[in-house]
């Protein structure tokens, strides 16, 4: 299971690895404003570790291309990021981009801090509803953390996306880590993120999603 494999690393080695993440900003043109997928999330998202080009976020681009589902992906990730710097950087991108469709991929920094689970609600709440008042289409990116602060912290931060995907209706995708945080072979040497092995993979399960809850028109 995920969560027996990421429970090995200690708190201290998590932290310190959040506070020795580079930032990042990368993002498509600004052309077809309106037919923009933009992606908010963290280092999973920015492709920390991984060269430019090789992320998932740029296969899933070229996915997008092959398929002709007219989606420029403006990758707004930044390593290290928590849901209150996302909140505070989302509404400067949702007027660069216009976008069609806000992806949301944040919480995991918070809850490696073990950050109030109402203040990380209360967080994504607002970035939902700024997004949907942007008339954007939300996706909301499932979080795991490992269980450093406990099960009743770890299943309750957990649940924070499943209510609030019910409360808005809303896509909820699975973890980019399901399936891979388990083998080693697709990790990097901190154990936490993806190596270039595993963004084909996590570029293909995350199409499939995209597909199966059909959030492109026919």
């Amino acid at each position: 299971m995920l969560e027996n494999r990421i429970e090995r690393l200690t708190i201290f080695q998590l932290i310190s690895l959040i506070i020795l993440l580079p930032f990042e900003y990368v993002c498509a043109s600004d052309e077809s404003q309106n037919e923009t997928l933009l992606i908010l999330g963290d280092s999973l998202s920015a492709g920390y570790g991984i060269a430019q080009g090789e992320n998932w976020t740029d296969l899933l681009q070229i996915k997008l291309s092959q398929n002709n589902k007219g989606l420029k992906i403006a990758n707004a990730s930044i390593s290290g990021d928590t849901t209150a710097n996302g909140l505070n950087r989302l509404p400067k991108a949702l007027q660069q981009f216009k976008p069609k469709i806000v992806l949301i991929e944040l919480g995991a920094n918070d809850g490696l801090r073990g950050l109030s689970l109402k203040h990380i609600k209360q967080n994504l709440k607002q970035l939902i509803q700024n997004s949907l008042e942007a008339k954007s289409q939300v996706l909301l990116m499932e979080i795991i953390i490992p269980p450093n602060y406990g099960k009743k912290y770890t299943q309750a931060f957990n649940q924070i996306y499943h209510d609030l995907a019910q409360q808005y209706s809303l896509t909820l995708l699975p973890f980019l880590l399901n399936d891979i945080a388990i083998k080693t072979e697709l990790m990097q040497a901190d154990g936490l993120h993806p190596n270039k092995r595993a963004q084909e993979k996590i570029s293909d399960a995350l199409w499939q999603s995209l597909v199966k809850s059909n959030v492109f028109p026919n």
